[in-house]
Formats: structure tokens, sequence, C-alpha cells
């Protein structure tokens, strides 16, 4: 049996326009991502005869974001499914979950990376942001995650505000569309319906805002706070954006 290590970028998302509703009830997207130097690191064990096919997780983030508990439903165990791998895989995050900043889609397209799958379309399905994790770098985003059209590189800073609060994406669609569908004042259309579903988080907004002197901006569909620029200090963590060639 062999032991490999995989790493998982986090994404970050710096526009969100929802700009249309599919029959089937998801959410048709239009956004600029980012991949940054944030990681989960996957331990995986494999081997011809090794047919066990499990996820742990240990949560290195302080207790930042939402409990990853592993199973069936992981992110990681369906990406195993999909390429038609067995394996065991310790999964060492320090991208919270619940953050906006694609966790468990970075963990699944590390998965999919290793096993030389590139299907974006086949990735998508697993997950919104799995298609552009498994791509990575700077993109347009559309559709429900699956298009994805690479941008050239841009070399940015930004410091990210991750509350000890987590934001269930589905929960934040469902009070968007609640809402009656209202735009975001600051480039994220699901930053109303996030601040309205966990009031908390506009504290911390301002708590970034106090400290660096700029109107933060959320995360996809948060937690996480961010603004552009280093501004070290607690609770806060600096950030670089990755081009695709770390992440070949």
């Amino acid at each position: 049996m062999t032991t490999i290590n995989l790493t998982a970028f986090a994404k970050l998302t710096l526009s969100l326009r929802i700009v249309g509703l599919r029959d089937d009830g998801y959410h048709l997207i239009d956004a600029e991502m980012v991949t940054l130097d944030l990681v989960d690191n996957l331990v995986v064990t494999h081997g011809p005869e090794f047919r066990v096919e499990t996820v742990r997780i240990e949560d290195l983030t302080g207790g930042v974001g939402l409990t990853v508990p592993g199973g069936s439903d992981d992110l990681v165990v369906k990406a195993l499914q999909l390429v038609d791998r067995k394996a065991e895989i310790v999964v060492r995050k320090s991208i919270p979950a619940g953050a906006g900043l694609g966790g468990g889609s970075a963990d699944a397209a590390a998965v999919l990376r290793w096993a030389g799958f590139t299907d974006v379309l086949a990735a998508s399905a697993l997950g919104a942001d799995v298609a552009f994790c498994l791509v990575g770098g700077r993109a347009r985003v559309g559709g429900i995650g699956e298009i994805v059209q690479s941008l050239p590189f841009e070399e940015r800073i930004f410091t990210l505000l991750m509350p000890p609060v987590g934001c269930p994406t589905p929960a934040v669609y469902r009070n968007w569309d609640e809402l009656g569908g209202p735009s975001g004042d600051h480039g994220n259309d699901l930053e109303p319906a996030a601040v309205d579903l966990v009031p908390e988080l506009a504290r911390w907004r301002d708590v970034l805002g106090n400290a660096t002197g700029q109107r933060p901006r959320l995360a996809g569909s948060g937690s996480t706070w961010f603004v552009e620029g280093a501004y070290p200090g607690e609770g806060r963590r600096v950030v670089r954006t990755v081009p695709l060639a770390v992440m070949a």
C-alpha cells in the first residue's frame, strides 16, 4: 500500500450575481472566483487490494465554521465513487466548513486531480464549486457552477476574517428566495440573505471594517468576510492568489 499527500486549495468568490433560476430550483450565477493559498491536506492510503472507502476529518480550524462529520454524504467520498477508487483518506482541514471558501469542494477536487479526472461537468454534479476548484486559478463561473471560463492570473492579496459561525449554503439560497431575490450592494447578491439568516455576521463585518478602514465583502454564501490587501492581526488571515502552475 502507498500513502500520498494531496493539497486542496480554497477558493474565494470575488463577486456573485444571481441571474436566473432553473426549473429544478437551482440558481444560475455569474461569478468571479480565484484560488487561494489557504489549504487542506489529504493523506491518502491506497493499494491494489485496499478496499476500504473511508474519510476521517481532523479539524485544524480551531472550531471555526460548521462541523464536518465525514461519512457517505461527504464530498470526498462522492469524489472517490465518481472516479471508482477505494482508499482511506484523512482530511486535515484548515479551510472551515460553511465559510464560503469551498472547503469540501476543494477536498473533492483534490481527489479528482489525483485520479486524473478532468470532466468539469461531471465534477459539478458533486457540488456547485467543485468544477472551479478542479480548474483553479482565476475564472468567470456561470450556470450553476459548471461553466468555468479561465481568466488571466492576477497576483492579489486578501485578508480574511473567518467568524466562529457557519452559513449552510442551501439555507442561504432559500432565504434569498424568501426575501424576494435582493441584490447585494457590494458585489454579492447572497450577502443580504446571509446576514438576515445569521445576524451575527454583521458584527464580524464591522470588526474587520473597523480594523482595516475598508468595507468588507462576504465570500460566497458566507460566513467569511474579506478585504483586499494585507491587514494581519488577531483573528485575521492574510492569503494570496494561486496560479494554475502551483496546483499541478
